[in-house]
């Protein structure tokens, strides 16, 4: 049986549970991190060195870091089902991965920090602005590549939706201003319509980043 450590509401953990959902593959969960502690107890360091979650345990293999585990998880059971078992697919998915971490977490990281987490005196508006127009910015990548494609890697939807959809859901959560984007908002309703979606995505009343 699949393991996984972490808070159901933390966005890398329902990347995970998100992805299981797809492949109906069934798995224990075990609350970590934040107000649950557990990751940074000895036990859970000797798995995860970083203290973060998720991590998985998958028949002994232990993997840490969210993306890497949706690309295994997707690798192992279901090739078919999350890339169409081609490797261009699974390359072009993969790409956004890295893409959706290195580009779109560090302004929504920032978003979080000025619309949530800080206490209200401490917020500065400056920073969430610049946030804000960083993230459409790249909201603009997003939009030409869907113009192109109905998903984000090509015809069907894989595991490269996975990142970037929840990414896309905690923004249109914020309901910050924005220009019309008729791709993305297409994309985004095909991928609410999906039950694993429904399932793990967090209550809008209480996402949390993490």
């Amino acid at each position: 049986m699949l393991t996984i450590w972490g808070r159901k509401n933390s966005i890398n953990v329902q990347k995970v549970l998100w992805c299981c959902g797809e492949l109906k593959l069934k798995f224990d969960r075990i609350d970590a991190g934040m107000e649950h502690g557990v990751n940074n107890t000895p036990e859970y360091r000797a798995m995860n060195p970083n203290g973060t979650v998720p991590t998985i345990n998958d028949e002994d293999f232990i993997l840490w870091e969210s993306n890497s585990i949706v690309r295994y998880l997707a690798m192992k059971y279901a090739p078919d089902l999350l890339y169409g078992n081609d490797v261009k697919t699974f390359a072009s998915a993969s790409r956004w991965l890295d893409w959706e971490n290195n580009e779109l977490l560090p302004p929504q990281h920032e978003l979080v920090m000025q619309l949530v987490r800080l206490p209200q005196d401490e917020r500065d508006p400056a920073k969430l602005e610049r946030a804000r127009q960083s993230f459409i910015k790249r909201l603009h990548i997003i939009e030409e590549q869907l113009c192109r494609t109905p998903y984000i890697s090509g015809e069907r939807f894989t595991y490269g939706d996975i990142p970037l959809g929840l990414r896309l859901h905690r923004w249109f959560l914020f309901g910050l201003e924005q220009p019309p984007m008729p791709h993305i908002e297409r994309w985004y309703r095909a991928i609410r319509e999906r039950q694993a979606f429904q399932v793990w995505t967090a209550n809008p009343a209480h996402h949390v980043e993490g």
